[in-house]
């Protein structure tokens, strides 16, 4: 929900408005109900308005509390922003609107910081105190909604995208070596607070910001389970585990619930994304929106899985909506998705993504989607040998099945001036590693993909996807409270089945047993994983365009090899190298970065 920017100067001036009005404006496409700007000494804040929860006038933004003197810009959704209203109510609290926006701004007077810890949902917000001139950033556990930064020794501008920061002026587009490193090695994840421009760093999820008026600022690190076994879960079973997930994962898609539209699904057909359908049934749901996409086959592989998404909404009566997408679409969509990243994915679904989102929003404005199964319950294939491992073996076992190629690779790839003269990828998953908690090597491996690798990577792309649609995602299986609830979990219980077994149990309860007991799936797009003829075209256009060669980010005889066998180079992890190299340039260009 939203899309919001602003500017904090350090000098003594005024904030550049021009700027902001910018920054606002190239978020339009996540807040296409509504445009607000304040200003008022050293701060300016602007907003862009998705209307979700009170859509009427009150609940625009920036939303100023003039009894307590706040003004405040919010994206997301505060799920039980109800039941805070009764309770600050309760305290002498008086409220002129329905919004969970002014939830929030109680909420922070009433608790400052602590706030945070009082709020169930997804956000990024900043609250800006009249009198101190202090300034109040935050992001919710998981990261699921960005909020991006670009500071010099004047002044610190955010907002919810990086392109905004962009169209804002003035920021450092340089490339951050450690970020390409990372890049490459983690399949395109490039964890906070960095980003690949060395001019715009990203607030780490489950973090507060407090700048005060001169500049000086301090985080605070506010949750952080501890992926140990609790005394409280001691002695549970299969099936006790079983029950209490089945629950916790019941009341996180009845909070996604909250709003004053309709709320859809986006259905793969897979386990996480039907079993949200089954338990909104199991709610009372009826008639319930549900949407899946598929694409054409393209060398031998398939594209599409109707055939078990169809069983889900036919078990459920949903209003089942298929999209098909010719491979030609695939090419002439892309565009548009990278223009609507963040900082550039790879992935192959995010295509499918923004497709889909571009259709979904023509009826909807709210769905809830699966993403974050895998990493909080342990769904792929590589856990169960990080769960063979001992504990001071992980980071070199979490490097051989997850990193897409070893540190030594990349020299021969890079140019020198690109090239961290280090190892940053490994060292980075090695200090990981070693922070304390985390019983097993399976414990630290799961902390590290929930925390960081997952939520610059499936969750940033779930939300730029949607968004540029104005479409809001909502991700129950990142219920903060049910990610808490899987750490606990011992990991026998998350890897039976082959992966995900506690979840799979749920299954056997509510769903068909086919859509249980399927072959995982992934969302494949076969027309980028095989480069096939119209995606070629761009990449070889990408790659051969003046600015590449004035950029040299890659060795041009690694290049030419690529170009040579499109389809025959692979990262460790399966996915086309070329298809990696070429995404990225594909994005700076898009972004117009020099």
């Amino acid at each position: 929900m939203c899309g919001l920017s602003g500017e904090i100067r350090f000098d003594g001036g005024r904030p550049d408005i021009a700027g902001v009005e910018r920054m606002t404006d190239r978020l339009a496409a996540r807040g296409p109900d509504g445009r607000g700007l304040w200003s008022q000494g050293a701060v300016a804040l602007g907003h862009r308005r998705l209307k979700i929860i009170d859509l009427s006038e009150h609940g625009a933004q920036p939303m100023t509390d003039a009894e307590n003197r706040l003004t405040g810009v919010f994206n997301g959704c505060v799920y039980n922003y109800r039941e805070l209203r009764k309770e600050l109510e309760g305290l002498g609290h008086r409220f002129f609107s329905t919004s969970d926006t002014e939830v929030l701004l109680k909420a922070y007077r009433q608790w400052g910081t602590s706030c945070v810890d009082h709020l169930l949902g997804m956000f990024a917000f900043a609250v800006v105190e009249h009198e101190s001139g202090r300034v109040v950033l935050a992001r919710d556990r998981l990261g699921i909604k960005p909020l991006y930064l670009a500071e010099d020794i004047n002044r610190l501008r955010f907002a919810s995208s990086l392109p905004a920061l962009l169209a804002g002026g003035g920021v450092d587009t340089s490339l951050d070596p450690q970020a390409v490193h990372q890049y490459l090695s983690w399949h395109a994840t490039v964890a906070a607070p960095r980003t690949v421009l060395a001019g715009v760093r990203k607030l780490p999820p489950a973090t507060v910001r407090v700048v005060e008026r001169d500049g000086r600022h301090h985080d605070h690190c506010y949750w952080q389970p501890s992926y140990t076994r609790r005394p409280a879960y001691a002695g549970m079973d299969a099936a006790d585990w079983r029950d209490a997930v089945r629950d916790a994962l019941r009341t996180a898609v009845r909070r996604r619930m909250v709003a004053d539209v309709p709320v859809g699904v986006l259905l793969s057909g897979g386990l996480d994304s039907s079993l949200i359908v089954a338990l909104l049934a199991e709610e009372g749901q009826t008639d319930l929106a549900t949407f899946s996409i598929g694409f054409e086959s393209e060398n031998g592989e398939e594209g599409d899985e109707f055939a078990y998404s169809d069983i889900v909404a036919k078990e459920f009566a949903t209003d089942h909506h298929q999209l098909m997408v010719p491979s030609d679409r695939v090419s002439a969509g892309l565009d548009g998705a990278v223009e609507a990243m963040s900082e550039p994915m790879v992935s192959h679904d995010t295509v499918a993504f923004h497709l889909l989102s571009e259709q979904v929003a023509k009826q909807l404005s709210v769905v809830q989607s699966g993403q974050g199964a895998d990493e909080v319950f342990a769904g792929y294939h590589w856990y169960a040998r990080m769960a063979a491992v001992e504990r001071q073996q992980e980071p070199g076992t979490y490097a051989d099945v997850y990193f897409d190629r070893p540190h030594a690779d990349l020299a021969r790839m890079l140019r020198p001036d690109m090239l961290a003269d280090h190892d940053v990828s490994g060292d980075f998953v090695r200090d990981h590693m070693a922070a304390p908690g985390a019983e097993t090597a399976l414990d630290a491996a799961l902390r590290l993909d929930t925390h960081v690798m997952m939520i610059d990577d499936p969750v940033k792309r779930v939300d730029n996807m949607t968004m540029d649609w104005g479409l809001e995602a909502r991700v129950p299986f990142l219920d903060h409270e049910l990610v808490e609830l899987a750490a606990a979990c011992p990991p026998e219980f998350k890897l039976a089945q082959g992966g995900k077994g506690v979840l799979k149990d749920v299954g056997r309860q509510v769903l068909p047993h086919t859509v249980v007991d399927r072959p995982k799936g992934y969302f494949p797009v076969p027309a980028i994983r095989h480069m096939a003829g119209p995606v070629l075209d761009r990449v070889r256009e990408a790659l051969s365009a003046p600015e590449a060669r004035r950029r040299g980010i890659f060795r041009e005889s690694y290049v030419a090899e690529l170009l040579a066998a499109p389809d025959t180079h692979r990262t460790n992890r399966g996915a086309n190298a070329l298809w990696q190299v070429a995404l990225l340039e594909i994005w700076l260009q898009t972004h117009s970065i020099s």
